[in-house]
């Protein structure tokens, strides 16, 4: 393993290889689960209690199942980083993939809604979990600080991956599902897209054995040196100043992705050129802009890799993607609803740009300003009380908002909220980053 006193070796072993391929997988498939409901939210709803865009209960159970499963994971997260620090990287990584992959596939057997609620908190729980211990294993592993942040920025790229790979396999289901094994009585597409999610659980269960714990972390349990994380020691006049902005900003970034961002796939069926068309064809459109958001997300995402060992300065870094998503997010949504399948595409190719380059940042932000003992537990306070529980409260406001919002249609009203909660959450990031600290040196502190 690379050790930071040393020079960086040019390539990496099979064991590193090893060590990003399954990185990779769960970042793949954190979003993979996640983008699955925006996709299968409006015919799951139909089929579960028959309710239709534009309703009062379909909004409600829009903002349930967005928003209640992310208050799940935010609790269970923040006790996964507590965990990820009390019990090593490797292990805790492990059972969250295991979790959140045999999850999604018991949520594709459904018989009600609240089944459908209950396993998608569990998955939930499991994506939290595995993006804190991920990346805390991921920096203390490739500890020279130039290696680090290449292996950081471009395994997150794969969460982008993971959202082309959600769209492509809910264009199958819709295509092909009528060829797929029956389901309660039917070949719905919706239930073919969550079992797909068990996909991560196969390579894992082969290559766990061949995976290294944090040698930092080890190291320090071993010689009894690490101290015992406390959530409470965050908010201590050394890490107060760093919890509390990190938390409010991560809430931003989540903000603008379910406030916004995850609120297309139910706009695009009420485009003029789309809301004629056939059933199968209106999703396979929706699959389409869906594909354009993830390709955004991945083209920021490698960008953020590419910049990160360039701009060495963390602020000017992020304002490189918020500044100019502070004017296109609201921009695209304020006129979406009028517009073509082409703008939509291409509107939200760029807002994906922008706003997914962003959860890159965390990611190789966050370990530098958290030492070992508390790493795990600093990055799930931000990422799962700031980003999955008050962030995501976003999704429950968007389409709240919507019926009270002007337009005179439903798709309108929904395109104008989530323009408007977007732009709050970009003004409120943009303005925060100002106190964003500055990580002190390049290498992780002890």
């Amino acid at each position: 393993m690379t050790n930071s006193a040393h020079a960086p070796q040019l390539r990496l072993t099979p064991t590193e290889w090893l060590i990003c391929i399954i990185a990779a997988i769960g970042f793949a498939f954190d979003t993979y689960e996640l983008l699955m409901l925006p996709l299968i939210v409006g015919p799951a709803l139909g089929e579960l209690v028959n309710a239709r865009l534009g309703t009062p209960e379909y909004a409600q159970w829009v903002g349930r199942l967005f928003f209640v499963p992310a208050v799940f994971g935010g609790i269970f997260g923040l006790l996964g980083g507590y965990l990820t620090d009390r019990f090593g990287r490797r292990s805790v990584l492990t059972w969250s993939i295991l979790l959140y992959a045999f999850s999604a596939l018991a949520a594709g057997f459904a018989t009600n809604i609240y089944w459908l609620l209950f396993f998608r908190c569990t998955t939930f729980v499991g994506v939290c979990v595995e993006f804190v211990a991920a990346t805390a294993w991921l920096a203390e592993l490739f500890s020279e600080p130039k290696r680090r942040e290449r292996v950081l920025g471009y395994t997150q790229a794969f969460g982008s991956v993971g959202g082309i790979l959600v769209t492509a396999a809910y264009y199958l289901c819709v295509t092909y599902g009528e060829r797929f094994p029956a389901i309660a009585g039917g070949h719905a597409a919706w239930r073919y897209t969550l079992i797909s999610g068990i996909i991560p659980a196969i390579p894992l269960i082969i290559i766990r054995p061949f995976l290294p714990e944090s040698p930092i972390w080890r190291e320090k349990k071993k010689a009894g040196t690490l101290k015992r994380p406390s959530v409470a020691e965050l908010f201590a006049p050394r890490f107060r100043k760093t919890t509390i902005v990190t938390t409010i900003m991560f809430a931003c970034s989540y903000g603008a992705a379910f406030g916004a961002i995850q609120h297309m796939p139910r706009i695009v069926p009420g485009l003029e050129d789309v809301r004629t068309l056939a059933p199968a064809a209106r999703q396979q459109a929706v699959s389409a802009v869906q594909s354009f958001q993830e390709f955004g997300g991945l083209l920021g995402r490698m960008l953020l890799a590419f910049l990160a060992v360039r701009i060495l300065a963390r602020r000017p870094l992020l304002w490189v993607f918020q500044v100019p998503g502070l004017f296109v997010v609201p921009l695209v949504f304020f006129l979406a609803a009028d517009s073509s399948l082409e703008w939509a595409k291409w509107g939200i190719f760029f807002a994906g740009l922008f706003t997914v380059a962003q959860f890159s940042f965390w990611g190789n932000y966050l370990p530098r300003v958290y030492p070992t003992y508390l790493r795990g537990t600093g990055e799930s306070f931000a990422a799962n009380v700031g980003g999955r529980m008050i962030g995501t409260f976003a999704a429950y406001v968007t389409p709240t908002m919507a019926a009270s919002m002007p337009g005179g249609s439903p798709t309108r009203q929904l395109a104008y909220a989530a323009a408007a909660v977007a732009l709050v959450v970009y003004v409120v990031g943009f303005l925060t980053s100002f106190k964003l600290p500055e990580p002190k040196e390049q290498e992780l502190p002890e």
